[in-house]
């Protein structure tokens, strides 16, 4: 077995971090005639770009793309190589909605058409660091279904970098990703080797030693890996006047909401400045990620519960299995900034369009919703959602930070979080694009 990753097959949203500052546009395409469909596989395989030359100037700008399990059924992908691929990506997120924690507001029944129906098959994603350059993108992309009838873009979301270069609740975001053996990209948290590669990308060994389950055949499924997207709707104002009614001064609340995170707004770690903020710090690539649990397993400095905690504990007691549930993770902002200071809702739209990148769909992405995120099991939490992100019944979530003599407990954590819509989508090699492509029933 190799680990050499062929980058040159692998599309390069698989590993390429999100630039910033960024502009993103997600397009979906239905497919109603397998021709055309085909036709534009053929097309999207000189468009999108791959993970090779990671020093090129056109290495933060590209194009990606994805299919859902009915996209490759409206191709006429055979039903035996269907059946090759993760069960959870056959039944698609919207089956899969009480295990992830999209209940009562967040349901299914409740999205955004045409998200989580039959319709969507074809994910297009480009991402720029400038519009200009986003735009020409999507030019490209646009070229490759423009004129091909039996191809209908039918759902667009465009995500831009806020003013404040941050994420819509204010904390910086992007941070956390991990680093992967053979992709180029250097690891900037010293206490967390490089993952195996096939922990992300199918056709290479795992953190187990093996070679994660693959679709077939071989050419369709090397070289791929799934996709998790998710819109997810940010109550901001909600947020801010929980930590406001919850906090006795400006600097209490400021300290609330870096509990409820795990860092500061800047991006700075409680783990390496538990008690005031420190923007440089923030600031700093090589520093802001670079930090463990380990020497704080009561929590004084960073709650067990918190969001950062809960998404990577990272050396913490649960290290051992923390490496098979790690994940690549692209968050983009969209909609309209709430002012600085409202505390009431405006009706506005904005939120984070998220993406997960792995090899597992179950044991990366919905082990960490359901178990993590959703769940306190795992570190002595009870029911305890996460505070940030959680699922929350009925306003009645809680969340407690460690704190000597008493620790603090807060009460009617509300969910400031809402699931708009997703899709499962499965992102191939190039080479697999034009296996598509030619494609014949």
């Amino acid at each position: 077995m190799t680990s050499m990753l062929e980058l040159d097959d692998i599309q390069s949203g698989v590993l390429r971090p999100r630039p910033s500052p960024y502009a993103a546009t997600y397009i979906l395409l239905r497919i109603d005639d397998a021709t055309a469909g085909r036709a534009l596989m053929g097309r999207l395989a000189k468009v999108v770009s791959s993970a090779a030359n990671p020093e090129s100037p056109l290495s933060d700008t590209w194009v990606s793309a994805s299919l859902t399990y009915e996209g490759l059924r409206a191709l006429g992908v055979p039903q035996e190589y269907l059946d090759t691929f993760a069960w959870e990506f056959r039944q698609g997120m919207a089956a899969r909605a009480t295990a992830l924690g999209d209940v009562g507001e967040s349901s299914p029944e409740h999205w955004e058409s045409p998200l989580g129906t039959r319709e969507v098959h074809v994910v297009l994603t480009a991402l720029s660091p400038s519009q200009a350059a986003l735009d020409a993108a999507i030019d490209r992309a646009r070229a490759t279904y423009h004129g091909l009838h039996g191809i209908e873009a039918i759902w667009r979301q465009d995500c831009h970098t806020l003013s404040t270069g941050r994420e819509p609740f204010g904390f910086k975001d992007g941070i956390g990703q991990p680093a992967i053996e053979g992709s180029g990209i250097p690891s900037r948290n010293s206490h967390e080797p490089p993952l195996k590669p096939g922990e992300f990308v199918l056709g290479y060994p795992d953190e187990t030693g093996n070679l994660p389950p693959m679709p077939g055949p071989e050419i369709l499924g090397r070289n791929g890996t799934y996709v998790a997207f998710r819109k997810l709707h940010q109550r901001v104002a909600a947020f801010r006047r929980y930590l406001q009614e919850s906090s006795t001064s400006p600097d209490d609340l400021e300290l609330l909401a870096a509990k409820m995170m795990g860092r500061w707004r800047s991006g700075a770690p409680l783990a390496l400045c538990p008690f005031h903020d420190d923007r440089e710090l923030g600031a700093d690539p090589l520093r802001n990620n670079d930090f463990g649990f380990a020497d704080d397993a009561t929590g004084y400095n960073t709650p067990p519960g918190c969001h950062v905690r809960r998404a990577n504990p990272r050396d913490a007691s649960v290290a051992g299995v923390v490496r098979l549930h790690r994940m690549l993770r692209r968050g983009t902002a969209y909609g309209p900034e709430l002012p600085e200071g409202v505390l009431d809702d405006d009706g506005q739209d904005r939120g984070l369009m998220f993406a997960f990148v792995g090899a597992h769909l179950g044991r990366q992405f919905e082990f960490v919703q359901s178990e993590w995120l959703n769940g306190g099991t795992f570190l002595d939490l009870g029911d305890a959602k996460d505070p940030i992100t959680g699922a929350q019944d009925d306003g009645g979530g809680t969340f407690s930070i460690p704190k000597r003599p008493i620790p603090k407990r807060l009460r009617g954590l509300p969910s400031f979080v809402v699931t708009r819509g997703g899709e499962y989508a499965f992102m191939p090699g190039i080479r697999a694009l034009r296996w598509l492509s030619e494609l014949r029933t």
